[in-house]
């Protein structure tokens, strides 16, 4: 989100981040410099194509497509993103690859196939290569879904950021798309949020417990959170490349410099239409968590940063199925019984919001609750024992659902 302060909630900043694969093998393809250069007529790390712009990662085989801006409604954005996905498809037919979504490449190997953005900002992967070893399943191999949502001033930032805070430790239950690594199931739903959360390790500053801490307001955050982790930094860092409010990698990060704070725990979805549809909900959740409705701001601040990292440890093994036996965490949704399952709880937020506030969003949605996050679904297709050709038969299915903008039911 790039222009001036909006208020809570009056325009929304989506990301979402593709592998480009070979359309035969499925192997992981680096060639995301040739897609940016197809669409902006030069090499460059970006491209901006009307209400959508496109934009590169860390590695080439990695492609960001994004609102260029924020936009005043999520409802326009599924066919957008879909129309996008299909034109660099057509273009990536020439050379044999196709997007494939999901958060992780489940066969790719990183210390052999990791190939590192070589142009533009390249100085910036260069620091982090130096630093961490990009050559990893938490640098190189992953894919999320970004939502950026603004604010304006502390008076705004504070309610905001301590909501988020709040959801952010359930939203990998219905988000976790990534239950394969190199060609095996890892026993978390959400392998992804593993490798990510242990990947800035050597300087532990960066990530925390990717709950952020309890902050009030800009100079808060600053002192509990940025400070300490450029002091961290500094050593591996002289020359400062990196030392700015991106080098933060909770799972949400606060971007004073576009107003907006970005939800970063959500893996890639099968289709635009259902990674919108798991942001539509949230952030009808997220009104409900502002407003106050089930629980005070005070209260929601009560817990601390390892019992909501508690929960969210939870939700990467289990996701869907996981079960929450936090009674504090539960009554800050007002949660009648005792325990429930992730799902159980995600279906009461359903239950309490305005049906008119979710409808755009039900029916994908429900099909979630209904079948099980995508990682379940993905888990039930490759079956216990991962066979490669269920693997590789399963990502073929998945980049169709990509491109048509369909569900994954299986194969």
């Amino acid at each position: 989100m790039t222009s001036g302060p909006l208020s809570l909630f009056a325009g929304y900043g989506i990301e979402l981040e593709y592998m480009i694969v070979d359309r035969g093998s499925g192997a992981v393809r680096p060639v995301a410099d040739r897609i940016l250069a197809h669409a902006a007529g030069e090499i460059s790390n970006s491209a901006e194509r009307g209400e959508l712009a496109w934009s590169n990662e860390l590695v080439l085989h990695v492609i960001e497509l994004k609102t260029n801006g924020p936009s005043v409604s999520l409802q326009s954005l599924p066919d957008l993103f879909i129309r996008e996905i299909r034109y660099i498809n057509d273009y990536l037919q020439s050379l044999d690859a196709c997007l494939m979504p999901t958060a992780m490449h489940p066969l790719m190997v990183p210390e052999r196939d990791t190939v590192l953005w070589p142009h533009d900002d390249n100085e910036i992967y260069a620091a982090y290569n130096r630093i961490f070893d990009c050559r990893g399943h938490g640098w190189s191999n992953l894919q999320s879904m970004h939502i950026n949502l603004p604010f304006h001033g502390d008076r705004e930032f504070h309610p905001l950021h301590t909501a988020i805070r709040a959801l952010l430790p359930v939203m990998p239950a219905i988000a976790a798309s990534s239950p394969l690594l190199e060609g095996e199931l890892t026993g978390f739903m959400d392998t992804r949020l593993e490798t990510y959360r242990t990947n800035s390790r050597r300087i532990p500053e960066v990530t925390g417990l990717v709950i952020p801490e309890v902050v009030k307001n800009r100079r808060e955050y600053e002192q509990v959170i940025l400070e300490p982790m450029y002091a961290a930094i500094a050593a591996y860092d002289p020359a400062g490349i990196l030392q700015y409010e991106w080098l933060n990698s909770r799972g949400a990060i606060a971007r004073f410099d576009r107003n907006a704070i970005e939800i970063r725990v959500l893996d890639t979805q099968e289709s635009a239409a259902a990674d919108i549809a798991v942001a539509g909900v949230i952030v009808s959740v997220l009104k409900a968590l502002v407003s106050q409705q089930w629980s005070s701001r005070n209260e929601q601040e009560q817990l601390s940063t390892e019992e909501l990292t508690a929960v969210f440890l939870n939700m990467v093994r289990d996701a869907d199925e996981a079960v929450i036996r936090s009674r504090e965490y539960l009554k800050l949704f007002r949660f009648p019984g005792r325990q429930c399952s992730a799902i159980e709880l995600w279906q009461h937020f359903l239950e309490s919001l305005d049906e008119v506030e979710t409808a755009e969003w039900r029916a994908d949605f429900d099909f979630i609750l209904n079948h099980g996050c995508l990682a379940r679904r993905i888990s039930r297709a490759v079956g216990p024992s991962a066979r490669r050709s269920h693997v590789e038969e399963t990502c073929r299915v998945l980049c169709r659902c990509l491109e048509r903008g369909e569900v994954f039911e299986g194969i």
